[in-house]
């Protein structure tokens, strides 16, 4: 099918170009401020008709990588909130060629009744550019009228590398994608490390009328295993690791969460063996355990960089 094979192909480059051990400006890195965000606000706000959608994420933007977001639906007429409705939330992505991809991501959302909004997240694997755009494509129903509506959002670079993802194709064949979601701003000390694991699903049905939802689903990876291994790969730190971590496991909210130990602030690298549920390995390699100091670490053929 077309737009699978153009989504393997984007997941084949992006793991290529994820996995090559480019020499770092090891000095220029760790200067870099990081900023932790806590404050939803809008980052979109969609006017139809009788309607109001306003979509709300950390900081006010959409950013590669994992968005928790918000949303809400107001009827401007009466001037109220639409609760407990259906609204679905599919993002697409047209590159320049005309073709359509899109992202992990909550298709159905959850309407959170003590907080009044709709709660969902997705997955950007890519920044908007001249040559591609993202756009979200919302549908609901009200007093039996079902609205569907669409705009074009921007998607921004992750500055905060403590936030980054990386894409890839399995040992089964299949595309998957890890994005880390915790912590924003790591301390040296244990930290909780939480990630999520997709794995995209090649269609069955024939393609509907498009945005047929069928075309792009993007399941929640259960019963895996994140084997950690983070090392100090700069020269002058000599490959160094730390103890007390601890694999990343799958917990009641579907994210998978582990311990990684921060001895000192500075660039690490999480190396990643990630076994699925009958223990085979779907990706990722030992690395030395080795003390080489001038030699620049080697990595996991999975693995994704961090600072702070």
């Amino acid at each position: 099918m077309r737009v699978f094979n153009l989504l393997s192909a984007a997941f084949l480059f992006a793991a290529a170009t994820s996995c090559t051990l480019d020499k770092t400006d090891y000095e220029a890195e760790i200067s870099t401020e990081v900023t932790e965000y806590y404050e939803f606000k809008e980052a979109v706000a969609i006017n139809s008709g009788s309607y109001k959608i306003s979509i709300e994420a950390l900081n006010g933007t959409f950013y590669k990588g994992y968005n928790e977001i918000r949303l809400k639906v107001t009827n401007t007429q009466t001037n109220e909130s639409l609760k407990n409705i259906a609204v679905s939330f599919l993002p697409i992505k047209t590159n320049s060629d005309g073709n359509k991809i899109s992202c992990p991501h909550q298709y159905n959302l959850t309407y959170q009744n003590d907080k009044n909004y709709y709660s969902g997240y997705s997955v950007f694997t890519a920044e908007s550019n001249p040559s591609s755009e993202w756009q979200l494509y919302i549908k609901f129903t009200d007093s039996a009228e079902k609205i569907s509506i669409n705009t074009t959002i921007q998607v921004k670079q992750q500055s905060n590398k403590n936030l980054n993802m990386t894409s890839f194709v399995g040992s089964d064949n299949s595309e998957y994608i890890i994005a880390l979601i915790a912590p924003q701003k790591p301390k040296v000390a244990e930290n909780e490390l939480v990630t999520g694991i997709y794995r995209y699903v090649e269609p069955t049905n024939p393609i509907g009328n498009f945005p047929d939802p069928s075309q792009f689903i993007f399941e929640e990876v259960s019963g895996y295993i994140l084997q950690l291994d983070p090392r100090m790969p700069e020269p002058s730190m000599g490959n160094h690791s730390s103890p007390n971590n601890r694999d990343l496991v799958q917990l009641n909210d579907k994210f998978y969460r582990g311990i990684v130990n921060y001895t000192m602030t500075g660039n690490w690298t999480l190396n990643f063996i990630m076994l699925n549920e009958n223990s085979k390995i779907i990706k990722g390699t030992e690395v030395s355990k080795d003390f080489t100091p001038g030699v620049e670490g080697t990595k996991s053929e999975l693995f994704i960089d961090i600072l702070f």
